[in-house]
């Protein structure tokens, strides 16, 4: 991939629409961990733990871009992504363990760390959109720093407002991840030799994430239905 060819500018644009789908459980970070701090102190909190928990996600992604090129390691990170294109529907999203801080330090500390135990799924998905382009990865990082800071809370609102935005970035995932398998170097011949069919595995992967992820969805609206109709006696 040539440096600001048409094909790095789509690569950096998928890169940024995967950080905003993923930005979600870092804007609730962020919140719940400055949540006690005065107001005051509650910007300089959310401005030095995004930074630290950028410049630690820009270390690991670039970690990680060099282990693809590690035999079986590209097709495993895409079954991974696979997993975690499915999580964007399946997953609740339960953040309560993380604890607010009333004093600065500690709640930079606190965003960082659960930043970076949290962030592995956004590391393997730009790793994996950036096509192991190392300076792709500084780029499309830097470049989410204030959409993590500022607008990941009023994506978190566009997502409520439009559930649709998550089966749009569920299905981004679902084809890097596809397309990380098929450019592991052990199918790349397979897959070089049969276009069709390359095409055809990575519909496949991505509509069977939609459709998993779909019935998910309606199985936990069925279960709230029925929790909110039947409530629990004491």
């Amino acid at each position: 991939m040539e440096l600001f060819s048409p094909a790095f500018f789509l690569a950096l644009v998928n890169i940024i629409f995967i950080d905003l789908i993923l930005a979600g459980d870092n804007a609730i970070v962020i919140g719940m961990a400055a949540r006690k701090l005065p107001k005051s102190v509650q910007k300089k909190a959310i401005l030095y733990g995004t930074g630290g928990a950028v410049v630690l996600r820009i270390l690991a992604t670039l970690i990680v871009v060099w282990l693809l090129q590690i035999p079986w390691l590209l097709a495993v990170g895409g079954l991974m992504l696979i997993f975690i294109a499915y999580k964007v529907l399946a997953d609740d999203g339960d953040h309560d363990s993380i604890e607010a801080k009333d004093s600065l330090w500690p709640a930079v500390r606190t965003i960082v760390i659960a930043d970076a135990a949290m962030g592995l799924d956004n590391v393997i998905a730009v790793a994996g959109a950036s096509g192991q382009h190392m300076i792709l990865v500084v780029i499309g990082l830097l470049i989410s720093v204030p959409i993590v800071i500022w607008g990941s809370t009023l994506f978190i609102k566009l997502l409520t407002l439009f559930p649709w935005i998550a089966y749009v970035g569920a299905g981004v995932l679902a084809y890097t991840a596809s397309h990380m398998i098929t450019e592991e170097p052990h199918f790349l011949h397979f897959f070089e030799d049969n276009p069709l069919l390359r095409y055809l595995f990575i519909a496949l992967v991505v509509a069977g994430v939609l459709l998993a992820g779909y019935l998910k969805k309606q199985k936990q609206r069925g279960e709230k239905k029925k929790a909110k109709s039947h409530p629990a006696t004491r």
